[in-house]
């Protein structure tokens, strides 16, 4: 018993300390990028993105809208695939900044909106639509609060504000832009800000007015609209080492700790319970099981030993558990690799859609995990070829496929609102390619590797005839005992659910990889350690069917995962397209059944251990 609590304070010091690190480390610069030194009067590209909304989650090109065009035409940049995949549309722009050299007012060009040109602006303004663009690879952010001495920004600049029943056009912007230098170690500038302060303004006599309280653009007024802008350059002590400092700062680190901290009680209090009721109930248990019996006694031994002979017997559909189970360990690999990256900071913001793409790359290639974890299971339940064949299909197609099948319905809706962020057929048939061409032989290959192997070794046989089940009080159901298994799991992750959905669905940046990493370690044992006690008290009520319960007992997080999301919805978004309700809803339904696999595995493999470590230390006559 003491034994087993000096070692759960270990693993609590540990998490304690791997906090710490990681809370250090993100004082280095994520690697990824080399810096670039302008020289005096060298030309920087200012480069669009798309525009961007919380409100409908539609993203568009920034040329949709009637803005100022480049003279030599309007140039996109080569993207990655995941760019491709959130609908990211980087184009050259019309805007004239040489390094240094300070612009007043300039103006680009006059516009002469006609009705259906003003509309699209005014629905812009409504839905409160961001203008993103990019200097040096540096997204523009505007100030929006000040705590102390410093600044929080925004990432981007609305379009435009409605007020009073009125929409007001920003149509000129202060570009400042800040810059690092130290001869000592480089020659030349490195741009290591990049600031936008949006104003609406009218003109004056045909000239942009850039006054200190210029007359508010109605959009609706009569007269041509003037584009102008004005440079600014700024001295900055920051290093081009810590230039995303800004962006990635988040007011809720606080709330971070708080959470984690929280966790870490809640998963102390559940392995100090799993130690006192299973460790001494356990050992009393094996040492009671292990005494030569009385005939009496013999008469009258209940417990989980009866079991014995059934608790290793293959369970209802034990072809869809194999499938759930090697799904879910492919996504735990891609999970767990994608954040050893991020930590070590090869995944750096510099790089857009870099995670994403990480994310399906690593998918594609823990097929293997996923085959070789579902054929091995497969064999513990006497698969033969033919019922491993029918696994390794359905591991490599069943959730793939849906997974695909919802995407594909979500792009369709959003190419009928003709976004920006649909995904182009090229790009969906690079996917198939990587499906069908990659993963699909990956996940036969792992499982035919599974499968070569011997079959795993169980402590003890199973009868033929399975053994009757006592008659089983209501609340040892599955339903009960699922529902009730799952809110231990979701409450290790809430915290870190409510700032990766607002980094979703708020476009905000998220790079707590250290915090997520954490969490992820918690979940994990919180996962295996409910799991394991619930199949515990199943077996001592002499209910072998435990498989799906250890499944079940964590994969239900999911669940009020999906409830999370809708009381999201409900607060802190205020979508009102339908399209834009069916992309948050269909989105969110794959995030909770990726989790629900996850876990879910981890349930049911550490629940397999645990039986198997139990059955293995009595005597079996």
């Amino acid at each position: 018993m003491a034994s087993g609590i000096r070692t759960q304070s270990r693993w609590v010091i540990l998490l304690v300390s791997v906090t710490s690190l990681l809370h250090e480390a993100s004082a280095f610069y994520l690697p990824g990028l080399a810096p670039r030194e302008y020289q005096k009067t060298e030309k920087v590209e200012l480069r669009v993105n798309k525009l961007t909304s919380a409100k409908t989650q539609l993203p568009f090109g920034y040329y949709s809208l009637p803005y100022c065009q480049p003279e030599g035409g309007i140039k996109e940049a080569v993207e990655n695939l995941g760019e491709q995949m959130t609908g990211d549309l980087v184009e050259n722009s019309a805007y004239d900044i040489n390094l240094l050299e300070v612009v007043q007012c300039k103006a680009m060009c006059t516009k002469k909106l006609d009705k259906t040109q003003k509309d699209k602006f005014r629905n812009m303004i409504e839905d409160e639509y961001l203008v993103n663009w990019m200097v040096d690879n540096l997204p523009a952010a505007t100030r929006y609060r000040q705590t102390g001495s410093d600044y929080m920004y925004m990432n981007g600049f609305l379009v435009g504000i409605p007020q009073n029943g009125k929409y007001y056009l920003h149509n000129h912007v202060t570009l400042d832009l800040h810059y690092h230098t130290n001869p000592e170690k480089y020659e030349g500038f490195r741009i290591v800000g990049f600031e936008v302060e949006p104003r609406s303004a009218t003109a004056i006599d045909g000239k942009p007015d850039c006054g200190a309280t210029p007359t508010p653009l109605d959009l609706d007024a009569e007269g041509d609209i003037i584009f102008s802008y004005s440079v600014e350059w700024t001295e900055s002590p920051i290093r081009w080492a810590s230039r995303w400092d800004a962006y990635l700062k988040m007011s809720g680190a606080q709330i971070h700790w708080f959470a984690i901290l929280n966790s870490l009680l809640i998963l102390l209090f559940l392995s100090g319970m799993i130690a006192m009721i299973l460790l001494r109930t356990l050992h009393r248990d094996i040492a009671t099981y292990n005494e030569i019996p009385t005939t009496e006694e013999a008469k009258e031994e209940t417990g989980w030993k009866l079991v014995h002979g059934d608790v290793f017997r293959k369970p209802n559909h034990s072809t869809l558990l194999t499938v759930f189970v090697g799904s879910g360990m492919q996504l735990l690999g891609m999970s767990v690799v994608t954040l050893v990256f991020a930590v070590l900071g090869f995944l750096s913001p510099a790089h857009r859609g870099s995670l994403l793409q990480s994310m399906m790359l690593l998918f594609t290639i823990m097929g293997v995990a996923g085959g070789y974890t579902s054929a091995r299971l497969c064999k513990v339940f006497d698969g033969d070829e033919g019922r491993w064949k029918m696994t390794t299909l359905l591991n490599a197609f069943m959730f793939p496929g849906l997974f695909f099948a919802i995407f594909f319905f979500l792009n369709l809706c959003i190419w009928h609102e003709k976004s920006s962020g649909a995904v182009p057929f090229s790009t969906m048939f690079a996917l198939l390619v990587l499906w069908f061409g990659v993963s699909v032989p990956l996940v036969f290959f792992g499982a035919y590797a599974g499968f070569r192997r011997d079959r795993m070794e169980l402590p003890v046989r199973t009868n033929q005839i399975p053994r009757a089940i006592p008659e089983q009080q209501w609340y040892m159901g599955a339903i009960v005992t699922s529902l009730v298994g799952g809110i231990l799991p979701f409450g290790a992750v809430f915290t870190e659910l409510f700032f990766i959905m607002s980094s979703l669905w708020l476009h905000q940046f998220y790079y707590l990889f250290g915090f997520l990493s954490l969490v992820l370690v918690i979940v994990v044992i919180t996962c295996a350690e409910i799991s394991i006690a619930l199949t515990y008290f199943q077996l001592t009520t002499e209910d072998y069917r435990w498989w799906w319960t250890a499944f079940s007992a964590s994969a239900s997080s999911a669940i009020y995962v999906f409830l999370y999301s809708i009381f999201y919805f409900n607060t802190r978004l205020q979508i009102n397209h339908w399209v834009s309700v069916i992309l948050y809803y269909g989105y969110m339904l794959i995030i909770s059944i990726i989790f629900a696999l996850i876990t879910g595995t981890i349930g049911l493999l550490s629940s397999l251990q645990f039986v198997k470590g139990i059955y293995g230390s009595i005597k079996i006559d």
